[in-house]
């Protein structure tokens, strides 16, 4: 009996450990005040940041996946993100996202793919231009108008934003995304437990986005653990943690044409 407390009493100390280890980086992110707090939703910047191509001056085709702090504290473990298509002669970008506080959940519509999310500055993750993008929009569309959840939202562990994105990248051939650690919910793999990697380059195991491990090129090798990514990239030497992304160099961005 004696033996089987103390057992008990070290896995409960493992997991406590473990625990503060995975919210040690979000809170470092709210401590440092890097994420702001308390803002207005409807008030928060929703301007343009000029990473997009102005449509009146490039005809070409061009594929868009961009990512950016979620608002408010959310933005302390996570990002959202989205895919912004533009063909051929198009006049617009068509931006393709989940809204959680919307029914259905996917949004497809006209706008500035590479806008402000409620107050923090997107970062590109990967773009297609001229025939590679040509090639891929119909593709995206067709898995837009099939993505499954669209009566379902969770913040934690999914199916959410960053699901969705990984969800069309893995249906579409040539679109390549290595996505940021802090894209929570993109290791929720909806229907399987086994998949391709969103970078093309290796392939992850994950049970219902709690828990997991994606063994790729451009990816390296991450751990979700409680939803949370640990990982270490090994080409682009950088290691990988909950809420402070990566610390090293950067990724690579796919840019194909």
């Amino acid at each position: 009996m004696h033996r089987a407390i103390k057992k008990s009493l070290w896995l409960m100390m493992s997991l406590v450990i473990v625990l503060a280890l995975l919210l040690a980086g979000p809170a470092y992110m709210l401590a440092s005040q890097r994420i702001d707090l308390g803002g207005v939703w409807s008030q928060a910047d929703r301007s343009s940041v000029g990473l997009a191509p102005a449509p009146s001056t490039h005809p070409e085709a061009l594929v868009q996946v961009y990512a950016a702090r979620a608002f408010d504290w959310r933005g302390a473990f996570g990002v959202h993100t989205w895919i912004a298509t533009k063909p051929v002669g198009a006049t617009h970008y068509q931006v393709h996202q989940v809204l959680g506080w919307q029914r259905p959940t996917v949004s497809s519509r006209p706008d500035a793919p590479d806008r402000a999310w409620y107050g923090s500055a997107p970062t590109l993750l990967t773009e297609l231009r001229g025939d590679a993008a040509k090639r891929a929009i119909p593709a995206i569309h067709e898995a837009v108008a099939a993505y499954p959840m669209t009566d379902r939202y969770r913040v934690w562990p999914g199916p959410n934003s960053n699901t969705f994105v990984a969800w069309i990248v893995r249906r579409v051939p040539g679109l390549r995304v290595d996505f940021p650690p802090t894209a929570v919910g993109k290791d929720y793999l909806l229907d399987t437990v086994v998949a391709e990697a969103p970078s093309g380059t290796g392939y992850q195991v994950s049970l219902g986005g709690v828990l997991g491990l994606t063994v790729a090129y451009d990816e390296g090798i991450e751990w979700q653990l409680l939803g949370l990514t640990l990982g270490v990239d090994l080409t682009r030497p950088a290691l990988k943690l909950p809420g402070i992304g990566r610390l090293g160099m950067a990724s690579s961005e796919h840019t194909r044409e």
